[in-house]
Formats: structure tokens, C-alpha cells, sequence
């Protein structure tokens, strides 16, 4: 793989404030870039329900544990991955089904909204482990022809 041109790595505490950082920073490092706002709106909202997910189910709202957020910047694309160590996912393709959630209140629409916003997007994980979340935003767009 080559090199990223440029990458952040960080940790913050599994709190519901921390959902706004991580939402700035991916908004500041995708602003360098052609983006369109629409496009860093998407950015926001993806890396929002990636963490959420970590702090709702992968720490079931533990605020002592940590979340990690990686963003890797290349010349055609930007690479976030979204990192918790907690009870990971049983079954990942079920969990990435519209409407699935393990939370009676929630809408189960997180992976959903980062699927349609992101050009990729990846999940792994482990029971008991945790679960990474891996998305890809490609920052060359197609030449109107």
C-alpha cells in the first residue's frame, strides 16, 4: 500500500461530546481536499454514526473506555477507520441490514447512512474484541463528459 500523505490518529473517551470532535476533525482534514460541502457533510454524518455505533454498541455507553479514530490521507482517497475494543458484532451482515439494531429505541439505519455516503466501507470484527469500521471516501470524481 502506499505511503498516506498525511494521517491522524487519536483516542477519546467513549462520551456523546466526543461524537462532535471527531466530526470536526474529519471535517477539517476533508476541507484541505475538493470536497463539496454536501460531500464533508457526508464525511460528518458517516464518522458520526462509526462512533456512535462504538459507543452505543461496542462499549454499551462505557464512558471509561476509549475510542480510536485513524483518517489516512492519500491523492485519491481518504481512509477513516473507527476503532472500539468492545463486545464486537456476532453477526456483521445481519448487523449491516436496514432497520437491524440490538436497541429497541435505535432506527438501525448507521451502517446504512455510511454505505450511501461513503465510496467503501468495511467492517471487522470479533466477539469480545471489538469492531473496526473502515471507510473509504475517493477524492477523484468522474469527468463530466
Amino acid at each position: 500500500m502506499e505511503k498516506p500523505k498525511n494521517s491522524v490518529l487519536i483516542q477519546f473517551k467513549s462520551i456523546p461530546e466526543n461524537v462532535s470532535l471527531a466530526r470536526v476533525l474529519v471535517a477539517s482534514i476533508g476541507a484541505q481536499f475538493d470536497l463539496t460541502i454536501s460531500e464533508l457533510d457526508e464525511l460528518k454524518v458517516a464518522v458520526s454514526e462509526a462512533v456512535s455505533n462504538a459507543m452505543i454498541h461496542g462499549y454499551l455507553n462505557d464512558p471509561d473506555k476509549n475510542v480510536e479514530m485513524e483518517i489516512l490521507c492519500f491523492d485519491e482517497k481518504l481512509i477513516i477507520r473507527v476503532t472500539d475494543y468492545g463486545v464486537g458484532i456476532a453477526d456483521v451482515q445481519l448487523a449491516l441490514q436496514p432497520s437491524y439494531s440490538t436497541e429497541d429505541d435505535r432506527m438501525g439505519l448507521g451502517f446504512v447512512f455510511i454505505q450511501s455516503f461513503m465510496d467503501k466501507m468495511d467492517v471487522k470484527s470479533k466477539l469480545n474484541q471489538g469492531t473496526t469500521v473502515t471507510m473509504v471516501k475517493n477524492l477523484v470524481h468522474q469527468q463530466e463528459s
